[in-house]
């Protein structure tokens, strides 16, 4: 029996099973058909898009789920994967970009702008597929700080072309780790600007947590402590309780406030999709998040 799953977690959790790639040690036909093995079972609509690098999209013919491809080159290169995907039928449901100018990040999304009109152009791309950039962070050995200028500027460049973002909050070492501020600072960036954004290098736990990475134990936020704390800056809150809001572990303090906000499902038009690390099985992901928002009183 499937469990019910409401419009404010629908599509939420991206697949990220194949986001790594093929390798050594990965059976990708394999990952990608566990996905409509997932969807169908316990809590199965929690799962939205698959996330896979252009390099593997030759080896997806037959794929019929929705697509969230990264583009593994420069902001040019946007029309050949997304040609091969046009040629062997496949989804687009979003596509995605790392910019790598770090001196130059809003250059760099003109150039990404210029590529993706480029390719709509062509018919390769349509029109209503969402295009994200992920803007680096220049010292992330800082802690994350707050959102330097020029990382809003290009935030300013991506909103003008109605490109969305994707925020980073985590990875292998602790320094690549959201800090509560910077996090905050970065959702009121991109809501001030109307700019939706997904996430991406977060954990499965739909509640905040320690993790342990590389060199030691890290704070990894959960996607109803985003999600709420999303709302609640949305709301103008008072950037302390949003700060706590994102710290909260106690699922059952935790679940109260996501029962009280009224307007949850809606924020959802600008926190799109929770991406996990690379290589989480669709199980993994779905068996996490369903437990915790269980205990969260979500999922029943």
């Amino acid at each position: 029996m499937s469990a019910a799953v409401s419009p404010t977690w629908s599509g939420l959790l991206d697949d990220v099973s194949a986001a790594g790639g093929p390798g050594p040690d990965v059976d990708l036909h394999a990952r990608t058909a566990a996905h409509g093995t997932a969807l169908a079972g316990e809590a199965g609509a929690l799962l939205g898009r698959t996330v896979v690098p252009d390099d593997v999209l030759p080896l997806l013919r037959g794929y019929t789920h929705p697509l969230h491809v990264v583009l593994t080159g420069g902001a040019g290169a946007v029309m050949g994967p997304m040609g091969l995907a046009t040629k062997l039928g496949l989804t687009v449901a979003g596509l995605e970009l790392v910019l790598r100018d770090v001196d130059d990040p809003a250059g760099n999304v003109r150039r990404v702008v210029a590529a993706v009109d480029a390719a709509r152009a062509e018919g390769v791309l349509d029109e209503d597929v969402p295009v994200h950039v992920e803007i680096p962070v220049a010292d992330p050995s800082a802690g994350w700080g707050q959102p330097s200028g020029l990382w809003l500027q290009a935030a300013d460049e991506a909103a003008n072309a109605e490109l969305r973002l994707t925020l980073r909050l985590g990875g292998t070492h602790r320094d690549r780790f959201s800090t509560p501020a910077a996090l905050v600072s970065m959702i009121d960036a991109a809501l001030d600007r109307e700019t939706p954004f997904r996430i991406t290098g977060a954990t499965t736990h739909a509640v905040t947590t320690q993790v342990e990475v590389a060199d030691g134990p890290a704070t990894a936020f959960g996607a109803a402590n985003v999600l709420l704390a999303t709302r609640r800056t949305f709301d103008g809150v008072g950037r302390d309780e949003v700060l706590a809001t994102l710290a909260e572990t106690d699922p059952g303090v935790l679940g109260e406030q996501v029962a009280g906000e009224e307007f949850l499902a809606a924020t959802r038009r600008w926190l799109t999709g929770w991406g996990a690390t690379s290589g989480t099985s669709a199980a993994d992901l779905l068996a996490t998040a369903a437990a915790d928002l269980t205990r969260l009183g979500q999922l029943g």
